[in-house]
């Protein structure tokens, strides 16, 4: 856990997944948030499955990976599908994957579900190599405190790579300090991405410093501008 004091331009840039998942960015938006991804050395690019093969190509030889999404943004797909998704999504040169879990099993309880269900992607993570990161999206400003640890201490279960809170596109609500405080107590062996509603420097620094170890954000030029212009 840093605060804005101990934390470097280098060290903040390179905890952000760059994300770009709007359906009418274009493949000029795309070509763009892969040369911002490299220019201020961005961990990741993350953006829909549609252009990772073009991501890949333009991130070649950096040290920007590529972040491809699965089941955004209701997570209600069949494991089947997420699957097939995921390992089209990694054929096509994805590093990691962001899938959205299955809500309805978090809301009911449905361990077995849920449980299956990230088994089987992670399986298909684990099988390459090098290892593909999962992280699991819990909408965690949709559920309750009690859903928020079950869906938490599942994907922890499962062995997922992160928890992430939010797809940023619930009308529920994106990431919260709580929520981060939260995830971390409860998830202690998965590490926690943050996202849905980061928008500036100070709010990205709160939410590292809460314990989260990404961030994804679609304003990550902008905190980054704004985080050097308080050095």
């Amino acid at each position: 856990m840093k605060d804005e004091h101990q934390i470097s331009n280098e060290e903040l840039a390179g905890c952000i997944d760059h994300t770009l998942l709007q359906a009418t960015a274009t493949k000029e938006q795309i070509e763009q948030a892969c040369r911002q991804a490299k220019d201020y050395a961005f961990h990741t690019v993350c953006i829909n499955g549609r252009w990772l093969a073009l991501a890949a190509e333009l991130l070649a030889g950096s040290k920007v990976a590529v972040g491809g999404v699965v089941s955004l943004p209701l997570g209600a797909d069949s494991t089947k599908v997420k699957v097939a998704q995921t390992r089209e999504s990694i054929f096509a040169g994805a590093d990691e994957i962001d899938m959205v879990a299955d809500l309805a099993a978090i809301i009911e309880g449905d361990s077995r579900y849920l449980l299956g269900q990230l088994q089987a992607v992670l399986k298909v993570c684990r099988s390459m190599r090098p290892a593909v990161v999962l992280k699991v999206i819990i909408e965690s400003a949709a559920l309750s405190d009690d859903q928020k640890v079950f869906a938490c201490r599942i994907a922890q279960q499962a062995g997922a790579d992160f928890v992430k809170t939010s797809t940023g596109l619930h009308p529920a609500g994106g990431a919260t300090l709580e929520d981060i405080r939260l995830m971390r107590e409860t998830a202690p062996r998965c590490k926690v991405k943050a996202a849905g509603g980061i928008r500036t420097a100070k709010q990205a620094i709160e939410m590292l410093a809460a314990g989260a170890q990404r961030i994804g954000t679609s304003s990550a030029v902008q905190i980054m501008e704004e985080f050097k212009a308080q050095q």
